[in-house]
């Protein structure tokens, strides 16, 4: 099963935290900002990954920023199917522009199916995501976010995720 979970994770992991911000252009009375992140991936054995993260969120401040995120992805190859669902709270804290600090709260509801064996389940799991990284201005109001994110949860034996550690690349527009 770990055979399935690491690639699922991979691509997972590089898409549900790469995300981007889109903003209103930066006025100093609308703090909201809208965006989220797309996966895709394929591979061997009739593979097909598909992923979306919409995420909302509202600057607190200049450098902190508070939102929800939701997450959805979808798996298929010739021996298993999985649907997996997230959502909730979202921080980061910005440091000088270049730095970032951030935390991550997901609740995920998992559809599996094993279709070699027939076998199904569906189970819910709790992920808290702590970590950072370096942000790069890519424009005016653009940046880069090069980082890595830690699930504090993480259990290995009963976890449906190979790892707790997640790389991240994203971007945000509109800070």
């Amino acid at each position: 099963m770990k055979k399935f979970i690491i690639p699922l994770m991979l691509l997972f992991s590089g898409t549900v935290f790469s995300q981007i911000s889109v903003g209103t252009p930066t006025q100093e009375n609308n703090k909201w900002t809208f965006g989220g992140g797309i996966g895709l991936g394929f591979g061997s054995n009739s593979s097909f990954y598909l992923q979306a993260s919409p995420r909302v969120g509202y600057r607190l401040t200049n450098d902190l920023e508070a939102g929800v995120v939701g997450s959805v992805s979808w798996q298929t190859s010739d021996y298993f199917r999985s649907t997996m669902f997230g959502v909730g709270p979202f921080a980061n804290y910005y440091i000088g522009r270049s730095f970032y600090l951030g935390a991550n709260y997901q609740h995920y509801f998992i559809n599996y199916r094993d279709k070699y064996y027939d076998y199904k389940y569906n189970r819910e799991e709790n992920a808290l995501y702590l970590g950072g990284g370096y942000m790069q201005r890519i424009g005016n109001n653009s940046f880069m976010q090069i980082g890595l994110m830690y699930n504090v949860l993480y259990k290995e034996r009963t976890s449906v995720f190979s790892s707790g550690l997640i790389p991240n690349i994203g971007f945000v527009v509109g800070l």
